[in-house]
């Protein structure tokens, strides 16, 4: 809502004179003819009779500083709604950050433990081995001279693979995939499997170099044991090391050129960026000229960086016939002298075609006839105005009648 109060330069709580003062200095100011090579002069000073018009009238005075009373009061309850909005969004966010900490901390924990036991096993299995292969070493020793040379080889690779079978079958019974173990930590999402996916080819990556190990030094292994704990923890350390978001590319600023006739249909108008891409700008309600719009992720495209968007400044083009203030439509309207001493009916142009008004007797060039609701769409469910700024115009050539009528004024009866 323009705040007319500045336009004149006033305090909301200036008396009459001053308002009347300070609107008689503004418009001199700005009028078009001594701002010739200035084409925003005009409108301007269409605006600053606009302000004039409804702070002179104490009536017309009170119902506008209600209404922006009302706006202002409407403001700050939006202001408040969306930092309460704002408040719970962050303290949602919060708790649920704080329950997946606590779950993955969670499950680290017992990851470890789970892997300490599997090591003690490991150990306690080893020695075992070990005490009971020192026991019937003697014995071997003592029957190497009754067997064969061939029965003993084949005798030693049965046990081999005897043992190299019940390790990997004992391996794929305590193992997990890396999707169970994301799935039941993490949930069924796409980061989870991409995580998982990740994870996956890089186990099989290092079970790929352990078997090339394994196989150069003439043992056979299967899978860790510890596999799901070893993925477990590689999953939780790469989220305590997430990388920043990747930075965003700078944004694309470029103009669209858009007609009243656009605005008020709002139909969307293409765009040619510099890289040849054609863009449509969608024309929303409430859009006039200089509104930006944003189109996400539509800019340029770097590598390692997000991808920019493109900010669209809306430049109305430029009409004999009407000029745009806001959401107000504003238009010039000549009328003569007569008709503005004693009052007239009149046709003015608007972009919907020509429509009658009534000119009030005494009409002067500062003052605008306001047409509600005949501008475009605000944004808010109902329209601008249809401002008729009045220009009194002289006739082609002088008139006698007309010129002794204002000599007498000016000079008085004279014989």
């Amino acid at each position: 809502m323009r705040d007319f109060y500045s336009v004149l330069g006033v305090k909301r709580d200036a008396g009459a004179d001053e308002i009347k003062a300070a609107w008689r200095s503004k418009a001199k100011s700005v009028h078009p003819d001594q701002n010739r090579d200035d084409p925003d002069a005009g409108r301007r000073f269409t605006e600053v009779g606009r302000a004039y018009e409804v702070l002179k009238d104490p009536e017309k005075r009170n119902r506008y500083d209600q209404q922006r009373d009302k706006v202002e009061a409407r403001e700050r309850e939006q202001t408040i709604m969306q930092q309460r909005q704002a408040a719970r969004e962050a303290a949602e966010r919060a708790k649920q950050a704080k329950a997946n900490a606590e779950r993955i901390m969670a499950e680290l924990a017992r990851a470890e433990a789970e892997k300490a036991k599997a090591d003690k096993q490991a150990q306690a299995a080893q020695a075992a081995a070990q005490s009971k292969a020192e026991k019937p070493q003697a014995q071997a020793q003592a029957q190497t001279q009754a067997q064969q040379p061939g029965q003993q080889q084949q005798q030693q690779s049965q046990q081999q693979a005897q043992a190299g079978a019940g390790a990997q079958a004992k391996a794929e019974n305590a193992s997990e995939s890396p999707e169970d173990v994301v799935s039941r930590i993490f949930g069924d999402t796409p980061e989870a499997a991409a995580a998982a996916e990740t994870l996956k080819r890089e186990s099989e990556a290092a079970e790929s170099a352990r078997a090339e190990a394994a196989e150069g030094s003439g043992t056979v292994k299967g899978p860790s044991i510890l596999a799901p704990i070893e993925l477990l923890s590689s999953l939780v350390r790469r989220i305590r090391g997430v990388q920043p978001a990747p930075e965003k590319a700078p944004d694309l600023i470029v103009e669209a050129t858009v007609t009243i006739d656009d605005l008020l249909a709002l139909k969307p108008v293409p765009i040619t960026l510099s890289d040849g891409r054609e863009l449509r700008v969608p024309i929303e309600d409430g859009a006039s000229d200089g509104t930006v719009v944003r189109l996400k992720a539509q800019g340029l495209k770097v590598q390692g960086m997000a991808r920019g968007d493109v900010s669209v400044t809306l430049r109305l083009m430029r009409n004999d016939k009407f000029s745009v203030d806001g959401h107000d439509i504003k238009t010039v309207l000549p009328i003569t002298l007569e008709n503005a001493v004693l009052g007239c009916e009149a046709e003015v142009e608007t972009p919907a075609g020509p429509l009658a008004i009534t000119i009030p007797a005494w009409s002067s060039s500062d003052q605008a006839i306001r047409l509600d609701d005949l501008g475009l769409p605000n944004g808010e469910g109902g329209r601008g105005a249809l401002v008729v700024e009045l220009r009194i115009m002289l006739w082609e050539k002088p008139d006698d009648k007309v010129t002794d009528l204002m000599r007498v004024m000016r000079e008085g009866l004279y014989l």
